[in-house]
């Protein structure tokens, strides 16, 4: 191909999604593809498989002819787990019929929710550090993302103070990610009223991100969404991949009055259809008696973050003890190395992948991402090569 037609292909991309990086986790661990006997403590994805009865309902389905599209919506049968779910673990009543969206992972949830509110140009607030996809999904619809940032300092809870200091006219809506990824940083019920305050004052949507929720420790998961007012501003947004450990079925919902719920189905309809029959199969299934399948991987979850946070401060790496989800986010400024270098050296001297916390915001320079989703016995070891490579650095 010419040179000049290969300018004229770059010159048609999209601007908005040219000027989008790519995923900084996904970038890393390109580098980690090509190298063997790597350590990861880097994807956040559960080790566990997920529990049987939930396979074998995904099977059954299969055998039982369950190969056709569903509802827009989603099959109603799951719709009615869903309502029921989220009344008794969230306090949170909606209407399985109009109210309820299956999607294909949260992933799509949340860009559902944003294509839906976000008009060119309205501002979307979010706190980072972050999951990586909610500045790009901003942008792709248009809008600007916000930033507000979180610190150690304040346990990576998200203030009303640093709200305040960045909304603006043209804000729309404030996304919420807590138990939070990358850092396990949970919020407290006073954090939680404080935001629907915020949120309820300036008159904004919450989309409210709780796929860890059933992943808290140490103190009851709360949803901003339950404060008077709440319901009807908020998106609320959660799913099956992380506590049923069922990342590859891509299923998850969003719950929220119906004008949103219908403007969301209108972007599904036309460009996913429906979320897999098989996966709502399994989905069903894993709501038939959460608290039997959560149980064991949360209880083995709790004892390697335990190990992890021990670790960390036997080498002298200050780390906030993560009061949920699966991943601890230590300090390694004390090195003086970036993120970013810190990760590769690590990565190339002892062949343990952890992600440069620049990859989920600017506020994530000088930490990185270990994930405890990953057996005891590598964290040990994994652990035992970090020290040695500490060691190495301070002599």
């Amino acid at each position: 191909m010419s040179t000049s037609a290969s300018k004229s292909l770059h010159d048609v991309i999209a601007r908005n999604l040219a000027d989008v990086p790519p995923s900084g986790i996904r970038d890393f661990f390109e580098i980690v593809s090509t190298m063997e006997d790597v350590i990861s403590l880097g994807i956040g994805e559960p080790d566990f498989d997920a529990p049987w009865h939930i396979r074998e309902a995904s099977i059954f389905g299969l055998e039982k002819g369950a190969t056709s599209y569903t509802s827009n919506l989603g099959l109603l049968g799951l719709r009615r787990a869903i309502a029921n779910y989220v009344k008794k673990t969230f306090s949170l009543q909606y209407d399985p019929q109009r109210e309820v969206l299956v999607t294909v992972g949260v992933s799509e949830a949340l860009d559902l929710a944003i294509r839906a509110i976000c008009n060119p140009g309205d501002e979307i607030m979010y706190h980072e550090p972050c999951y990586v996809s909610y500045g790009p999904l901003i942008q792709f619809a248009h809008g600007r993302p916000v930033i507000v940032p979180t610190t150690i300092e304040n346990e990576f809870r998200v203030t009303r103070d640093a709200l305040e200091e960045r909304v603006g006219p043209r804000t729309k809506a404030l996304i919420l990610n807590y138990p939070n990824n990358p850092t396990g940083a949970a919020l407290t019920r006073n954090d939680a009223k404080d935001i629907a305050d915020f949120v309820s004052d300036h008159d904004l949507i919450l989309i409210t991100d709780e796929i860890y929720a059933e992943l808290t420790y140490h103190q009851d998961h709360l949803s901003p969404a339950t404060f008077p007012g709440m319901r009807e501003r908020t998106i609320f947004l959660h799913g099956f991949s992380k506590a049923w450990a069922m990342t590859g079925f891509r299923i998850g919902y969003a719950c929220a009055p119906p004008a949103l719920t219908d403007a969301m189905m209108k972007i599904h309809q036309y460009t996913m259809l429906c979320a897999p029959i098989l996966s709502q199969e399994a989905a069903i299934a894993a709501l038939d008696e959460p608290e039997r399948d959560i149980a064991d991987m949360k209880s083995e979850y709790e004892k390697r973050r335990n190990f992890l946070q021990n670790s960390f401060g036997e080498m002298g790496l200050p780390c906030f003890e993560p009061r949920g989800a699966f991943y601890a986010f230590p300090s390694v400024r004390e090195t003086g190395l970036s993120s970013k270098a810190f990760a590769l050296r690590l990565l190339e001297e002892e062949k343990v992948a952890c992600v440069p916390g620049t990859a989920f915001g600017a506020s994530g320079e000088g930490f990185v991402r270990c994930a405890y989703a990953t057996a005891l016995d590598d964290l040990k070891e994994a652990m035992h090569r970090m020290a040695a490579f500490l060691d190495r650095l301070r002599t």
